[in-house]
């Protein structure tokens, strides 16, 4: 994993977490919210219902007593019948109490009413209170809590007369099971919630880093020399538009700089070209004018070698014609490059059919793969290749045998040609200038061959280096992309 897919890969997690984190807080917060809410309505509803019950049990035992002024003997006689139908209709047991708290009246057989006497503390908190008193306990059987209330009956001139016992009347926990019931609901649904939110934030926080990294390895590739950079389609309005957008502009004054650059180059090239080309023109004239002038000054018509020295100036201004004539040749040469006819061919073999000319020489190929593969004009390469390892070949040196080796690296999408030789090497001094089209370290030539060797790489999108060291040699790197 390379460092920017670390960096892209961090990124994701931190929106991945960060947006989980959203969604686990605003859950939690919801479910603890819901959880206070549904209990206080639970703990609020059973008192309401424990009220309401409370009140219609007391309501009908009022009614029952309402017709005549009732005193806590009369209890017994007027709700003998009463008592069970007040029971059944309210679906509750009803225990009575005189004033002194001993056992009066029940719908429950007297055999099966286990408290006959109520406690002291609790006749003596309901005098205080002047009202109720409920007893709250907990059941092990039934575990569930339960509420008894002891309630004060009064006659129709509200006067105390006895003590209404309703036993187990309330089962406050029935309430919570509903809640319980409703929370467990809200807990699986928040589950799915959850579920989704990971679904989703993975979703978006691996879309936003893909995007990212795409317009990060575009950014990457970004050279002043690339001729194939391409926009980015994006058609989002959001942030990263912005981005995109900046990417765009930047491509483009790339490829002006780019156009600009390459102008002032030409201008630069041709400038030199011309002063090159105008010294070696010069260089084969002065001596032809030299010749003309001595020759016409020293001619004398008698002279019976006339035809003799004739001949000689005719061969020296033809030698020094023909000097003109291949610095004209080379002059058009680098003017322009032939048309490229580019097809597919195997480099291995087409570099050893190319070296085939070189055969006095001890050159060895190697290749990383058997076949490999480029699409590339045969005449390009070939003048690639007799440039490089003719100029490996000249600068042999004398006290040891020449070795030039060939070396073909086909790395991921990039193609590799190294031509190494054992020669005298480079000055340090000469390696900025050795790619100069008016550069050369031979006695005669015009040093263009490097530079066209430069302009054929560079024209399929290529790099060219050189590395030497004195008397142990050079070394000659071309770089490509595999265009296939």
């Amino acid at each position: 994993m390379s460092f920017s897919d670390y960096k892209g890969y961090r990124l994701r997690n931190r929106v991945f977490v960060g947006f989980l984190a959203i969604c686990f807080l605003s859950i939690i917060t919801s479910a603890v919210l819901s959880f206070i809410i549904l209990r206080n309505n639970a703990k609020d509803q059973s008192r309401t219902d424990m009220q309401n019950k409370s009140e219609a049990l007391m309501s009908s035992l009022d009614y029952a007593l309402s017709h005549s002024q009732v005193k806590t003997g009369d209890i017994p006689r007027i709700l003998e019948n009463k008592i069970y139908e007040i029971a059944d209709i309210n679906k509750h047991d009803i225990i009575i109490y005189d004033l002194d708290g001993n056992y009066l009246l029940s719908n429950k057989e007297p055999n099966l009413v286990a408290q006959k006497k109520m406690p002291a503390e609790v006749i003596k908190a309901i005098r205080k209170n002047g009202k109720q008193y409920d007893d709250k306990s907990y059941d092990e059987n039934l575990k569930a809590s339960i509420i008894s209330s002891y309630m004060v009956l009064k006659n129709n001139m509200l006067e105390n007369v006895a003590y209404v016992y309703f036993p187990y009347y309330h089962n406050e926990s029935a309430y919570m099971v509903v809640f319980k019931h409703y929370f467990a609901y809200i807990i699986g649904v928040n589950i799915l919630i959850v579920l989704f939110s990971i679904w989703l934030s993975w979703i978006i926080s691996n879309n936003l880093t893909k995007a990212i990294t795409r317009f990060t390895s575009m950014i990457s590739r970004i050279n002043l020399f690339d001729k194939n950079l391409q926009p980015i389609r994006y058609y989002k309005n959001d942030e990263l538009n912005a981005l995109v957008k900046a990417y765009n502009k930047m491509i483009s004054e790339i490829a002006d700089q780019r156009e600009r650059l390459s102008y002032i180059e030409k201008q630069s090239a041709w400038q030199e070209m011309a002063k090159q080309v105008a010294h070696e023109v010069k260089n084969p004239l002065t001596p032809m004018k030299l010749m003309m002038q001595n020759f016409e000054r020293k001619f004398d018509a008698n002279d019976p070698n006339n035809e003799t020295k004739v001949k000689n100036l005719s061969e020296v201004i033809i030698g020094q014609i023909e000097v003109i004539s291949r610095v004209a040749t080379a002059f058009s040469e680098f003017a322009q490059l032939p048309k490229r006819n580019d097809e597919e061919i195997i480099l291995n073999k087409e570099i050893r059919n190319v070296l085939t000319i070189f055969s006095d020489e001890n050159i060895f190929v190697h290749a990383s793969h058997d076949h490999i593969m480029m699409k590339i004009d045969k005449d390009y390469l070939a003048r690639i290749i007799i440039n490089l390892v003719t100029n490996a070949s000249q600068a042999k040196s004398d006290d040891r045998k020449s070795v030039i080796n060939v070396d073909l690296e086909k790395i991921e999408k990039r193609i590799k040609i190294t031509v190494n030789d054992n020669g005298i090497g480079i000055p340090e001094d000469k390696l900025d200038k050795i790619f100069d089209p008016n550069f050369t370290s031979k006695s005669s030539g015009m040093g263009i061959g490097l530079t066209m060797v430069k302009r054929m790489v560079e024209d399929y999108n290529g790099s060219i280096t050189v590395v030497s060291e004195v008397d142990k040699g050079a070394v000659f790197t071309i770089s490509m992309p595999s265009n296939l």
